[in-house]
């Protein structure tokens, strides 16, 4: 790519760049650092530019914290802190600027007790330092310089930067952690290289939590991890379904590949995964329940989940339980969603 934008082929650039970000998102996450500096030594990388903005503005510690920060081009690091959406505090985004300032100037003195303000008085014209001075030292005394009126400033408070997490029951963490149980990889996928996008279908706080609610906007649906934030204690269930919701069957559906999870969060020291043991009876398709895992319900949530413990597990066809009681175990949740999960491009 960089070869064709220096024979200036246009078209040629802007195809491999489409060609990269829609096939192989999962490589370029792998090399993030390298290609976020690469991408901005060209003016032609517009796309691979907002792909990567796009990326740091989410997820910034893959900039700021690379080892290649300190050589980041001025114009990469101005178009990423004016991103109203950049996850990150603004006096960590001011330190980490500072940093990068001070790798600019390797002349600077080590220590900042030993610099000078004095390089002022190159940037101000000819008295205004001195009148500078004067002003704090004899506030009454009138000054040489011209002085402008104040600037009008529309608004005193500048609206936040948009922090919004994409789920109110997980965290990018515990989506890395369930992309890497859907692919059976030994070890979890990181926040920033895990190969999937989390599509909300429905959440319980917006949607309603009733069957109603879960197959009006569910059914028909493939590839759903369904997560719940049990009410009263720090356990988060949820359970992993490739195929689709179906309330036309009423029945049991078999299914090789689902499985049902605890996930780490609080007092809860250690996640939990349990795939299907009895296929056959992997899923629960019922217009007057909601999802339902395994045999008489491993992970059942049947109406109303929010209400009067409405929900249990109780094991029998996946191969681990999420709770050390024996038997049905009831709860209420204070919160669920379903998220449709498919490979980034």
């Amino acid at each position: 790519m960089i070869v064709s934008c220096e024979f200036l082929l246009e078209e040629l650039v802007k195809y491999l760049e489409t060609y990269l970000i829609e096939n192989n998102a999962h490589w370029l996450r792998l090399n993030f650092a390298r290609i976020y500096q690469t991408s901005f030594q060209n003016k032609q990388f517009q796309e691979l530019q907002k792909w990567c903005n796009d990326i740091a503005a989410k997820y910034p510690s893959k900039v700021f914290e690379s080892e290649n920060f300190a050589t980041l081009q001025e114009n990469a690091l101005v178009s990423l802190i004016g991103r109203d959406d950049l996850q990150m505090e603004e006096v960590i985004i001011w330190n980490y600027i500072i940093q990068w300032g001070i790798a600019q100037n390797p002349g600077l003195p080590s220590d900042p007790k030993n610099w000078s303000v004095k390089p002022y008085k190159k940037l101000l014209e000819e008295n205004l330092w001195e009148d500078l001075i004067q002003r704090f030292i004899t506030p009454n005394r009138p000054v040489s310089s011209t002085i402008f009126p104040p600037r009008i400033i529309s608004s005193q408070v500048l609206p936040p930067r948009t922090t919004e997490p994409f789920s109110t029951v997980i965290s990018e963490t515990h989506a890395a952690e369930i992309a890497s149980w859907v692919d059976k990889k030994t070890e979890a996928y990181s926040i920033v290289n895990h190969p999937y996008e989390f599509k909300l279908l429905i959440r319980g706080t917006r949607d309603g939590f009733t069957s109603e609610s879960f197959w009006k906007l569910c059914d028909k649906q493939t590839n759903t991890v369904v997560v719940m934030k049990i009410k009263g204690t720090d356990e988060i269930f949820g359970g992993y379904n490739p195929i689709e919701w179906d309330k036309s069957v009423n029945g049991y559906t078999s299914c090789n590949d689902s499985f049902i999870f605890s996930l780490k969060n609080g007092t809860v020291q250690n996640s939990i995964l349990s795939r299907v043991k009895e296929p056959k009876c992997a899923l629960y398709n019922d217009s007057k329940r909601g999802p339902n895992f395994g045999y008489h319900g491993d992970l059942d949530m049947k109406t109303e989940f929010n209400q009067n413990n409405k929900c249990y597990c109780n094991p029998r066809s996946y191969e681990k339980a999420l709770r050390s009681t024996k038997g049905k175990s009831y709860f209420s949740v204070d919160e669920y969603e379903v998220y449709q999960i498919r490979k980034n491009k």
